[in-house]
């Protein structure tokens, strides 16, 4: 059986990785028990948060802690960590490759490039506004402002540490756009233009995570999850209802 501080090492990077990329954490405290049992731990403890992990490898062992500042979603380097425990599980890999593969991971997660994400959030909020009941001439300013609301919210992350407010000054933005669109022709009705522009904005996958989280008996994680997602859906319908107070 391998050192007990290297099987830590181990879990804890699994699953601050995991934690940090969207998982959920019913996903990410399943990931670090399998791999703990593979490893020979025959009582593996672990507790995941919204901003923290918890880890021992027994009852009576101490306690591993690391706190998590940043999150993000990153479905494919999930599916990465999920393809590495598996191997994990299966005996294939010993803790020291293990460790070795994680940080490959992390110094080479694949991230798209900006304009695929403006393109991306840009055909989305078109087709949304089209799918809630829009125009095709509305499909256009749609495009745009989403692209315009999604490329202010990664300019605003980098200077603002609370990600509230960079979703606000986004959707603001982003409502300003379509107003000017409708007001120079540019498409037929203003709130489905808002409604499919916001669409990238939307915290769905977090609002998913908590729900499941809630269903499987992860309350503390579910409910911080679920008021995030409140305090995101507020910071947009405030930055989408500060245009009106003007106009």
């Amino acid at each position: 059986m391998p050192e007990k501080s290297t099987i830590e090492q181990v879990c804890i990077m699994a699953g601050k990785m995991m934690l940090e990329s969207g998982a959920e954490t019913y996903r990410v405290e399943d990931t670090m028990d399998r791999i703990a049992q593979a490893y020979g731990v025959e009582n593996p403890q672990s507790y995941a948060s919204l901003t923290e992990i918890n880890f021992s490898t027994g009852l009576t062992n101490k306690n591993s802690f690391i706190r998590i500042t940043k999150r993000e979603t990153n479905l494919h380097k999930v599916d990465d960590l999920n393809r590495i425990s598996r191997q994990i599980a299966d005996g294939k890999l010993r803790p020291e490759q293990a460790i070795q593969e994680f940080e490959q991971i992390e110094e080479h997660s694949i991230a798209f490039p900006i304009w695929v994400q403006l393109a991306a959030s840009g055909l989305a909020s078109g087709s949304f506004a089209v799918m809630f009941g829009g125009t095709p001439p509305d499909f256009l300013p749609a495009l745009l402002a989403g692209m315009i609301g999604y490329a202010a919210m990664i300019a605003l992350s980098l200077l603002f540490e609370v990600r509230f407010l960079s979703e606000f000054f986004a959707s603001f933005l982003l409502a300003i756009a379509a107003y000017v669109f409708i007001r120079y022709g540019v498409g037929n009705e203003m709130d489905k233009v808002i409604i499919g522009a916001v669409m990238p904005l939307v915290p769905g996958l977090h609002i998913t995570n908590a729900i499941r989280d809630l269903m499987l008996g992860h309350l503390i994680a579910g409910l911080s999850k679920g008021i995030e997602t409140v305090l995101t859906s507020c910071a947009i319908g405030a930055g989408v209802a500060m245009l009106f107070a003007f106009v």
